[in-house]
């Protein structure tokens, strides 16, 4: 971010006196964001008054400087994503109905969830390819069977269509959907096919990111909706592939970023964005902070919000 301040003062003595400041900086995609500021003194042609005191001058000119800098750490700053939906406080589970909701009332930017193809053509949102406790394959099992099961907050686990219903009904948070990968390829094709058609009933394409660990669902995805917003998960590629691809950005894990941090810089220099997870740890999160990242995936949203105000 350059700050660049150039005193207006050419102006006659009956004219407004003004001070420009310019802030401006890079996010996102690249856009560059210009915010000004002004500070004025007017002067009335017939009554004289006397010049403006220099300490004032200098006062307003910081206090100004200052919140136009708060105003730019802001937008700068990641963007908290809520891992699973916000599941590690009471009355929630990883993947449910209230995770979303409590995700929502955390005020986060958005809310990941994980989604299945099932044996018979059937989305369903759970993390685990079989559920823990269970014999239940989330790729070989029918929805009926695999929605009898019970999540610890007592919800059943969701299918796609109820959990985009209540995303519809909360407008303020952004979906980050994942396509789980699956052991064939045209099983997945059929699974992205599916999984837009949803998001195009809800009207919520608009509002949903699109994540995966296969580059072939990640491509599926693109040739199904040419302006949906894609990120790859599994780490193994540079940005410059990824930009190759047509995909968004990159949505690596905490141990790839760390283990190639010019990755960022070289992300943002091709208009890429950039996501990390699972960041859960307060160090971690100031790290990551620093590194400059776009969003940052957490199981503890409200510990993240903490490290972003200090």
């Amino acid at each position: 971010m350059t700050i660049f301040l150039r005193q207006q003062s050419n102006n006659p003595p009956q004219m407004v006196h003004t001070v420009r400041i310019f802030v401006e900086m890079q996010q996102d995609s690249g856009e560059n964001h210009e915010i000004i500021g002004y500070i004025c003194n007017s002067f009335t042609p017939p009554i004289p008054k006397p010049a403006l005191n220099e300490q004032n001058h200098a006062k307003k000119l910081l206090l100004t400087v200052s919140l136009l800098l708060a105003a730019a750490s802001a937008l700068a700053q990641p963007r908290i994503i809520a891992h699973r939906g916000y599941w590690t406080i009471p009355g929630s589970a990883q993947n449910s109905l209230a995770s979303f909701s409590k995700a929502d009332s955390c005020g986060v930017f958005g809310s990941e969830i994980d989604v299945w193809l099932t044996a018979d053509d059937r989305l369903i949102v759970n993390h685990d390819r079989i559920y823990r406790g269970t014999d239940i394959d989330m790729e070989r099992s029918k929805a009926r069977e695999i929605q009898l099961i019970v999540l610890p907050n007592g919800e059943n686990i969701p299918s796609l269509d109820e959990y985009l219903e209540l995303v519809a009904s909360k407008p303020a948070t952004r979906l980050v959907l994942e396509m789980k990968s699956l052991s064939d390829l045209n099983r997945e094709d059929l699974a992205a096919r599916k999984i837009v058609q949803a998001l195009k009933k809800h009207n919520l394409m608009e509002r949903t990111d699109l994540i995966a660990f296969s580059i072939n669902a990640c491509l599926a995805f693109r040739k199904i909706a040419p302006d949906a917003r894609i990120f790859y998960l599994n780490g193994d590629l540079p940005p410059q592939s990824i930009r190759d691809l047509g995909l968004t950005g990159i949505d690596y894990s905490g141990e790839v970023l760390r283990q190639n941090p010019e990755w960022v810089k070289q992300a943002h220099d091709l208009g890429l964005e950039v996501n990390v997870w699972t960041i859960d740890k307060s160090e971690d999160m100031r790290y990551f902070i620093d590194l400059g990242v776009d969003y940052i995936t957490t199981d503890y949203p409200e510990l993240l919000q903490q490290q972003l105000s200090r």
